[in-house]
């Protein structure tokens, strides 16, 4: 696909003053999400939450927006993604929320604009269903 994809970015109310997703070296494959929480969150070991990030996307057609752990907080907190990749479709236009589970044996803290989670921008390759007889 020789499309460049464009990712438009919405910052909801609650969202507001965080950055917006970004690349944080020139080799980097995924953009930061940011937790956009009015208070800090202690997730309890293997407790599972929704972190809303304040931001909704809208992506060029023909790709998706995968987002995926931070290898960081999964070494020294054991801090993963219940459904990795989570998918976000080119036609979702609603707020992005990221689902972790605190693997590790400590409660892990969460404040906002915290980087939880990065997006990586993928194309799509949509496939002919063909009934077989």
């Amino acid at each position: 696909m020789d499309v460049s994809p464009r990712v438009k970015v919405k910052f909801l109310p609650h969202g507001v003053g965080l950055p917006a997703p970004r690349y944080q070296t020139e080799g980097a494959s995924g953009m930061d999400l940011h937790a956009a929480v009015s208070a800090p969150i202690s997730v309890a070991p293997g407790a599972i939450v929704c972190v809303p990030t304040g931001i909704a996307i809208e992506l060029t057609p023909g790709f998706e927006a995968q987002v995926r752990a931070r290898s960081g907080l999964a070494l020294k907190h054991g801090i993963g993604l219940v459904n990795a990749p989570g998918t976000i479709d080119a036609d979702y236009r609603g707020e992005i929320g990221v689902i972790l589970i605190n693997h590790g044996v400590q409660p892990f803290v969460i404040e906002r604009g915290m980087r939880i989670a990065q997006m990586v921008i993928q194309a799509v390759c949509r496939a002919e269903v063909e009934i077989a007889a």
